[in-house]
């Protein structure tokens, strides 16, 4: 305060708006504290025109501002009133306007209630860790019990309801009433009392059934005991509970088979409808008439099927058939042997004509007539052409006689060329001291000095017979 100007250093600082400072306040309270439960005195309580509440919790050493939107206390069953001990749970903030620290409520309850609420979540997660509110372990209930037993108050209104609902359902259900004290102190005894002269009871029941009405979380506490949730569970006869209204939730609804949202509810649920049977009834009636009316069709039709079989194999019928493929057989047969017996006759009349006309003596007779005509026509044609050559001979034979030659001279001509081929054939010049010469392998004769091939054999023919020669000998017949 006594430097005129801030120094260096102190610029560098970051200098915050109680605006800025407030906001990030109310960010660490809000982050730090998300949710928290209170238990207090409620003090100084206030309702605002928008129908918000604000008050001030406290206790004998401290005290903290709290507000609860409309929004949220409208779900409170009991409105707050100063002196109260409340339990609440809310959030940490900061009105930053005003920078007062206060607690944003969600949720108020009495703080006997909230014990009871904390007594309740633990005895439910000690029911849940062993397996007691398990649903695989629970039973389906009977579709049509004959006998029930009940256990509730005598006075209460839920067994009139549940009588006047079943009376209503199921005439012929039989309910035993088991009385018990349904709140207070002595409630928890007095229900496993029943529950257990339930169990002991010597004609068993089909079904034990839990129920009063509603009330507060105080009034439904004896149903939240630990010892009667345990003989519902360990229960060999399945139960229902039928405890409060529909929001109401209890110990005995997680370990009972069945839980019912109401008294009510419950008969309905346990009981079947007898309008609903009678009308399931009618139509499996009708389905059984349908079934049985399809059934028969079916069989009809079958019997009918079986009939026409009967009447396609029936052997008269078949006899008859046989009958009438016989009689067009036959008549088939009649026709065709008329038809081939009037085709065998028109054949043989024409054979009969053919052989009339063919018969021997008419033959004979046209063959002789043929005969005397041919005769006289050869003996004119041979008369003329016998005259003929008659006459040509005798002009052929004259020529010959005078072109025949002298025999003798003809005889000395032949002599005389004989002799002359004889001069001139190879045995006459083999005589002479010449010699034919050929190859051994093929005869053929050699005429040149030069076809004679060196190392090659040759045949010599003299006129007093043959040699064999070789084409080597002849070497110096070359020479010379």
């Amino acid at each position: 305060m006594t430097e005129s100007t801030p120094s260096y250093a102190a610029r560098e600082r970051p200098v915050l708006t109680p605006t800025q400072l407030n906001k990030l306040a109310r960010q660490l309270l809000e982050d730090a504290f998300a949710q928290v439960w209170v238990e207090g005195e409620i003090s100084n309580y206030t309702r605002a025109a928008s129908g918000h509440w604000y008050f001030t919790l406290k206790d004998r050493d401290a005290q903290i501002r709290c507000a609860m939107f409309k929004s949220n206390n409208l779900y409170v069953r009991n409105k707050p009133v100063d002196g109260a001990q409340v339990l609440v749970r809310g959030r940490i903030s900061l009105y930053e306007a005003r920078g007062d620290y206060q607690l944003i409520c969600e949720h108020m309850e009495d703080a006997g209630h909230g014990r009871l609420m904390r007594e309740f979540e633990r005895l439910k997660a000690l029911l849940q860790a062993e397996g007691l509110t398990d649903p695989a372990r629970k039973r389906p209930l009977p579709r049509m019990p004959m006998r029930i037993a009940v256990i509730s108050s005598a006075q209460g209104a839920a067994i009139r309801d549940v009588l006047s609902v079943c009376a209503r359902r199921w005439p012929l259900l039989q309910i035993d009433l088991f009385p018990a004290q349904v709140q207070g102190s002595e409630a928890p005894a007095q229900l496993r009392a029943a529950l257990a002269a339930v169990l002991a009871a010597p004609e068993a029941y089909e079904l034990v059934l839990l129920t009063r009405g509603g009330g507060s979380l105080e009034d439904l506490a004896a149903f939240n005991d630990e010892a009667l949730a345990r003989m519902i569970a360990a229960s060999p006869i399945p139960t229902v509970s039928a405890v409060g209204h529909e929001t109401d939730f209890t110990i005995a609804d997680l370990v009972a088979d069945v839980r019912a949202p109401t008294p009510s509810a419950a008969a309905e649920l346990i009981t079947p409808s007898a309008d609903a049977l009678r009308q399931q009834m009618d139509r499996r009636a009708q389905e059984l008439r349908e079934h049985f009316r399809r059934r028969m069709q079916r069989w009809q039709q079958r019997n009918d099927g079986c009939e026409r079989l009967l009447r396609a194999h029936d052997p008269r019928r078949a006899l008859r058939l046989a009958q009438l493929r016989l009689q067009a057989l036959r008549q088939r047969a009649d026709s065709t042997a008329h038809a081939r017996v009037q085709r065998r006759r028109n054949e043989l009349g024409l054979l009969l004509e053919a052989i009339r006309l063919r018969a021997p003596q008419r033959r004979i007779s046209d063959t002789r007539q043929q005969a005397g005509q041919l005769q006289s026509r050869l003996k004119t044609i041979a008369a003329r052409w016998l005259q003929q050559p008659r006459t040509t001979l005798d002009h052929q034979r004259h020529a010959l006689l005078q072109s025949i030659p002298d025999l003798a001279l003809l005889r000395a001509r032949c002599r005389q060329a004989v002799d002359s081929l004889r001069q001139l054939g190879p045995d006459a010049t083999l005589q002479r001291g010449y010699v034919l010469l050929k190859r051994a392998s093929d005869g053929q004769l050699l005429l040149r000095a030069s076809a004679v091939k060196p190392n090659e054999s040759l045949i010599a023919r003299f006129a007093d017979g043959e040699r064999r020669l070789h084409s080597d000998d002849m070497s110096g017949m070359d020479e010379a």
